[in-house]
């Protein structure tokens, strides 16, 4: 599978091969309109390419979807990695926190993708939920065996605090905003409040 793009870069659609030009093209439309308001076509169209190879890279757009959700958490992945791993153990997490709130920064499209997929009231993306628990899961393991990460606590406890952590504030600061909005006259731009979130045991 072609490789996702690195957030923070600049990359010319013509430097992308077809198949990550269609990805690409599916996760700003999937995030944009949501996937069943998304034709192949239309798919087709943003990526410069014809609906046949389309279907020749995805066959289906339901296959098309699985692999914008796999470079979904391939980007978390290479932000978690993009930490540096030295440092007490809240230092590591801490680095690894900001990574990933840095790669959401810059990835716009990713954090629409995240809301409409998560947030979908029909539960038509459970699979996207199991892949980043996955993926955290693991993290929480090297953690572990690297000393950084307490025992004490289950996995799925530990998996479920960082989860929220890091995607919490993704959800609800725009419900912030929204809120500050309405009395943006009496706020200070430097201090509009800024959602902290976290999990007690």
């Amino acid at each position: 599978m072609a490789q996702p793009v690195p957030t923070g870069t600049s990359v010319r659609a013509e430097d992308l091969t077809a198949k990550a030009r269609i990805r690409n093209a599916a996760l700003d439309l999937f995030a944009e309109r949501g996937e069943e308001a998304t034709s192949l076509r239309a798919i087709a169209s943003a990526a410069g390419v014809t609906v046949g190879l389309v279907v020749h890279h995805y066959g289906t757009k339901e296959a098309l979807r699985e692999a914008v959700e796999l470079a979904v958490v391939e980007r978390f992945s290479d932000a978690i990695a993009s930490a540096p791993p030295e440092g007490t153990a809240s230092e590591v997490v801490a680095a690894r926190d900001r990574a990933v709130a840095e790669m959401l920064e810059s990835s716009p499209a990713v954090v629409d993708y995240l809301r409409r997929a998560i947030l979908d009231g029909r539960g038509q993306r459970r699979d996207l939920v199991t892949k980043l628990s996955e993926l955290t899961a693991n993290q929480v393991r090297d953690l572990r065996r690297a000393g950084l990460a307490s025992t004490k606590h289950s996995l799925g406890e530990q998996v479920v605090t960082t989860m929220v952590r890091q995607l919490g504030r993704l959800f609800l600061q725009p419900l912030v905003d929204r809120i500050a909005d309405e009395f943006d006259e009496s706020l200070d731009g430097a201090r509009r409040p800024q959602l902290v979130v976290g999990v007690r045991r």
